[in-house]
C-alpha cells in the first residue's frame, strides 16, 4: 500500500506547521500543503522530504485557485486519503455593533474560515469517498462559546461544527471530525499568531477579565505546545475511526488519547 496522502490548509505556520512536521516525520505519510506564502520552515520541510511533500501557494478564497490546487494534489500523488481544514483568522476581534467593521467585513471574515471549507470539501470529497478517508476540521472552544468582542470567531467556528456534523451524515464512509486544539503557543513555531493577537490586540475590545486569562495562561506557561496537539490532529487524519464522526472533541479528552504521542 503506498504512503497515505493528507492535504491541509493554513500549513505555512503554526498548528499547521507543526501537523506537516509530524505528518512527515512521524507518520510516513505524503502530504500536500496550501498556505498563502511559503515560509522558511515551510521551504525547510521541502529540502528534507522533498518526494513527499508537495507545496502549493494559494488563498483559499478564490474558488476556483482553491480547486485547482486540491485536484492538483491529488493528480500529483494518485489519491487522497485526509483533509486537514486548518486556515483560519481571528483577526479582527471587535463587538458585533463596532461601526469600523462593516457586514462586507464580515463576509470577508467568512470567505476565509468558513466558506473556503465547503470549496475545500466539495473538491475532495470523490478522492476521499475511493478512499474512505477522514476530514479533520480545527475547530475551537469558540465554537460553543461567546467570547465578548469575537463575535465573528465564534459565529464561524459554530458554523464549522455545524458543517462537520452535516458531512457525517451526509457522507458516511467518511470520518468528519472537528477538534478544538486549545489554547497554543503558536510562538514556538516561530510565530506570533492567535495567542499574541489575543494579548496584544485583545487589550482594545475584550472584556478584562477574558483578556487577562489568555495572557495569564501565557505567563504561566499553560498554553499547549503546538508539536503535542499537531501529532494527535495528524494521527487523526490517518486513523480516525468511524465512532469518531460528526463529533466535536478537544484533543487531550479520553477519546483522543490513543491517537496522541506515546
Amino acid at each position: 500500500m503506498p504512503n497515505p496522502v493528507v492535504v491541509i490548509t493554513g500549513a505555512s505556520r503554526g498548528i499547521g506547521l507543526a501537523v506537516t512536521r509530524s505528518l512527515l516525520k512521524e507518520h510516513n505519510a505524503r502530504v500536500v500543503t496550501i498556505s498563502r506564502t511559503r515560509t522558511p520552515e515551510l521551504s525547510q520541510l521541502i529540502q528534507e522530504h522533498e518526494q513527499s511533500l508537495l507545496t502549493l501557494e494559494c488563498d483559499i478564497t478564490d474558488e476556483p485557485a482553491l480547486k485547482s490546487a486540491i485536484t492538483r494534489g491529488k493528480d500529483h500523488f494518485g489519491q487522497i486519503d485526509g483533509l486537514i481544514l486548518n486556515a483560519a483568522t481571528l483577526d479582527p476581534i471587535a463587538r458585533i455593533d463596532n461601526a469600523d467593521i462593516t457586514l462586507d467585513d464580515w463576509k470577508s471574515y467568512f470567505d476565509i474560515n468558513f466558506f473556503s471549507l465547503v470549496t475545500a470539501i466539495r473538491a475532495s470529497l470523490p478522492g476521499l469517498r475511493e478512499s474512505k478517508g477522514r476530514i479533520i476540521f480545527v475547530s475551537s472552544g469558540a465554537a460553543t462559546g461567546n467570547i465578548y468582542g469575537w463575535g465573528a470567531y465564534n459565529a464561524s467556528k459554530a458554523a464549522m461544527n455545524s458543517l462537520s456534523r452535516t458531512l457525517a451524515n451526509e457522507e458516511p464512509s467518511i470520518v468528519s471530525l472537528a477538534l478544538a486544539p486549545g489554547r497554543v503557543d503558536t510562538a514556538i513555531s516561530n510565530t506570533a499568531q492567535m495567542q499574541a493577537i489575543l494579548r496584544d490586540a485583545g487589550v482594545q475590545h475584550m472584556k478584562a477579565t477574558d483578556h487577562k486569562d489568555f495572557v495569564d495562561a501565557y505567563n504561566e506557561g499553560a498554553l499547549v505546545n503546538p508539536h503535542d496537539v499537531g501529532y494527535v490532529i495528524a494521527a487523526l487524519s490517518l486513523r480516525a475511526p468511524l465512532a469518531l464522526t460528526g463529533q466535536f472533541v478537544k484533543w487531550d479528552n479520553e477519546e483522543c488519547r490513543e491517537f496522541r504521542r506515546k
